[in-house]
């Protein structure tokens, strides 16, 4: 016997609350941190410059697709119903498994941490507070978007207004108080670790999360509008944000600068601030990161509520409450995102976790490598990310022909082009990725693929209790 699915009422998100949801999700603490790798693993500057407008262009070419299964099948839950209809539940549920378990939940996590830190630098605070500022982040976040959507989506807008504030005057510190003129300095033959490669990963990921806009497609009013006018026109202007942040950070510091810079934001806001720069800068920082909490807490709730949903084990996580806010969803997803703030976020933490680990017979994890902590965790989840990028991917290309005669309101042009393009980014990707975190693989695979006897035993228990 077939169970119905639990939908909110009705869709309540404008073209500018999606918008503000990509914006606020995508442009994290990525674009403070990591130009001067990226910068340092190019010849010229041209060539970074040229590497993120291929970043863009790549993401805009995901978006095209993703338009078009947004608009053509949109129940919340983005990726979830694409990859169920395609390929069958158990990839479904798989996804979302490990979008809870570890990627999505990882993301949310790695960002309320980054945001107490920055704030811990501007209030002088020992480092061992920044795992509890984290999760008071995380609980307060959650316990906002169970309010209701709408709290959330004006508490995004937010977040998202005072972030393009600082970017904005980030750039106009540095394109009109900048004084660098000589941009062709060779880089460090030293520190061209690995090239184009590591900078275009870093680069991918410093545009990541914009599909996550998918898995509220059933709440934004006019969805076949809509959707992809948020998706084309947010990328469009983080695109171009990127663009003038990087055009800002050269002419402050020049090539050579740039690449030995540590705090470029805070470089260039210095320009106008003086000794409050890196006070400014970690505020823009933290604003940024907790501007992606948010985004992502409101968004991946829903499909943790999708897959409950359509599963009678998970029935309970679907269900709404009349302010159209998952409230258990919310409430799971915001404990485990908690218990991996404190768990990842602190030694006692990481070594105790290394112990479960070297007990189960693995390799510890290498903590220290990866820039440390959560991006240890990030590496280690990007090959699964890139996985299932690249199986939606693949699910527009079997949709096409197995629901040839569904309506599509939006037909995501120059195709095959544009898919295969996407198809092969997203393939490249997952490729250098496990080249990158190979040593983290083993330990990475267990919680994912644990979700498969999950949804097994559980899919059988519901046959089982549908036949009484």
């Amino acid at each position: 016997m077939s169970h119905p699915a639990i939908e909110p009422p009705r869709p309540s998100l404008s073209l500018t609350d999606a918008i503000s949801l990509i914006v606020g999700i995508v442009i994290g603490s990525s674009i403070y941190k990591t130009p001067p790798l990226i910068f340092s693993q190019v010849d010229t500057w041209w060539q970074g410059l040229g590497l993120w407008l291929v970043g863009g262009f790549i993401s805009l070419t995901g978006a095209l697709v993703y338009a078009e299964l947004a608009t053509t099948y949109p129940r919340m839950g983005g990726d979830y119903n694409y990859l169920t209809r395609a390929f069958g539940p158990w990839l479904g549920f798989l996804f979302g498994w490990s979008q809870l378990v570890v990627i999505q939940t990882g993301s949310i996590g790695a960002l309320a941490f980054i945001g107490a830190e920055h704030l811990a630098a501007m209030g002088h605070l020992r480092p061992a507070a920044q795992p509890w500022i984290a999760a008071v982040f995380v609980a307060g976040m959650t316990a906002f978007n169970m309010i209701g959507l709408r709290p959330g989506a004006r508490l995004q807008n937010g977040l998202t207004a005072a972030k393009l504030v600082g970017l904005v005057a980030v750039i106009l510190a540095g394109l009109c108080a900048g004084t660098a003129t000589d941009w062709t300095i060779p880089v460090d033959p030293a520190a061209k670790r690995a090239g184009w490669p590591l900078a275009m990963i870093l680069i991918l990921y410093a545009y990541g999360g914009w599909n996550d806009a998918a898995f509220v497609a059933a709440e934004v009013r006019n969805t076949k509008r809509n959707i992809p006018l948020a998706l084309l026109g947010g990328l469009s202007l983080i695109t171009v944000i990127y663009g003038l942040i990087n055009l800002s950070y050269l002419r402050t510091l020049g090539l050579a600068g740039l690449q030995h810079s540590s705090r470029p934001a805070a470089d260039v806001l210095g320009l106008w601030l003086g000794p409050w720069g890196e006070f400014a800068m970690n505020g823009l920082v933290a604003v940024s990161a907790l501007g992606g909490v948010n985004g992502l807490i409101l968004s991946v709730s829903r499909l943790h509520a999708t897959v409950g949903a359509d599963h009678r084990a998970f029935r309970w996580l679907g269900q709404y409450t009349r302010n159209e806010s998952p409230i258990a969803s919310l409430a799971v997803q915001g404990a485990i995102t908690v218990v991996m703030v404190l768990t990842l976020g602190t030694d006692v933490g990481r070594a105790d976790l290394n112990h479960i680990v070297t007990t189960l017979g693995f390799t510890a994890i290498p903590w220290d490598r990866y820039y440390g902590g959560f991006d240890t965790l990030f590496a280690g989840s990007a090959p699964a990310f890139w996985l299932f990028f690249l199986l939606t991917g693949l699910a527009f290309v079997v949709l096409r022909w197995k629901d040839k005669d569904v309506p599509r309101p939006f037909r995501t042009p120059f195709s095959p082009i544009t898919p295969l393009l996407f198809i092969i980014a997203c393939g490249w990707a997952l490729k250098s990725a496990v080249l990158h975190a190979w040593p983290l693989l083993p330990v990475m695979a267990v919680p994912l693929l644990l979700g498969l006897p999950v949804y097994f035993v559980t899919t059988w228990w519901d046959r089982g209790r549908s036949t009484k």
